[in-house]
């Protein structure tokens, strides 16, 4: 069965896209800790980040770089965290986080909770 990831990345579930080629996918996260919030997502259904082919993992991550200076860009932030966390969707993902201080990568904090307007002018500012 299909990961919701893969349906999204096929467009069966709508998502605020940031950036997409041929192997990987960037959306905004739903449930956000701050505005800008993304995930980064191989297009293989890989349960495990690093159960990924070497060229893929290695692909994902400069993928996940071009997304992380967008972030930067266009957030005004620090820096953008790279995470590794979730088993909640069993497909490889990475969180791209904007950041100011490390108390900016809690996740146990309480999530934003925006607009559909407010996700689609973020999609768009860090649209690639």
């Amino acid at each position: 069965m299909a990961t919701i990831f893969s349906k999204i990345v096929a467009g069966e579930i709508p998502s605020y896209k940031v950036a997409e080629d041929e192997n990987y996918y960037a959306f905004l996260d739903i449930n956000p800790l701050a505005k800008g919030h993304t995930l980064v997502i191989p297009k293989v259904e890989v349960d495990y980040l690093f159960d990924l082919d070497d060229s893929t993992l290695a692909g994902l991550t400069v993928f996940a770089k071009r997304v992380a200076h967008k972030i930067k860009e266009q957030t005004g932030c620090v820096k953008v965290a790279m995470v590794v966390l979730g088993l909640e969707v069993p497909h490889a993902h990475i969180h791209l986080i904007p950041m100011n201080s490390e108390k900016d990568v809690d996740f146990s904090a309480k999530k934003l909770k925006l607009t559909p307007e407010e996700f689609a002018e973020i999609a768009a500012k860090l649209a690639l």
